[in-house]
């Protein structure tokens, strides 16, 4: 596991049925406790500058897939911090070989966090603390699709 949040090993195209549907990539938790899937509040994708919607991504934890929608009401689902999560991003045809910049955060919601900092939390803003072992900042990388 690399040290980033959004590593650099599984980047790559998707093919389904001799068909390329998408990308996918993954991240890791820089949270020591591990989190349920109802505590994470995904922020927007952008690819190269390219806005992608929450609708067209979806999580995968220990080989099951959920939408935003089914991470909302997932109480019993935990991600721990030695499993990384693959995103899936549906994007025909998928990206081309070469560089790519991606920008994606998310956040999550923590018992003992005070409610005026939870309310507060915006998955794509810097938060006005800086506090990366929540998960509270806005991730950047370049990764090669070769």
């Amino acid at each position: 596991m690399e040290r980033e949040v959004i590593q650099s090993v599984g980047f790559r195209n998707i093919k389904e049925n001799g068909e390329i549907t998408g990308f996918q990539f993954k991240v890791r938790l820089p949270y020591y406790r591990g989190v349920y899937l109802s505590q994470l509040r995904p922020g927007t994708l952008f690819v190269d500058g390219e806005k992608i919607e929450k609708e067209n991504i979806v999580w995968c934890l220990g080989g099951e897939d959920y939408t935003n929608e089914e991470m909302a009401v997932d109480f019993r689902t935990h991600w721990t911090p030695t499993d990384l999560a693959v995103l899936k991003v549906k994007k025909p045809g998928g990206l081309s070989q070469g560089y790519h910049h991606l920008k994606y955060g998310y956040c999550f919601t923590s018992s003992y966090m005070p409610p005026m900092m939870q309310e507060s939390l915006d998955p794509d803003k810097e938060n006005f603390v800086i506090l990366p072992e929540f998960g509270h900042h806005v991730n950047e990388r370049t990764l090669i699709i070769v």
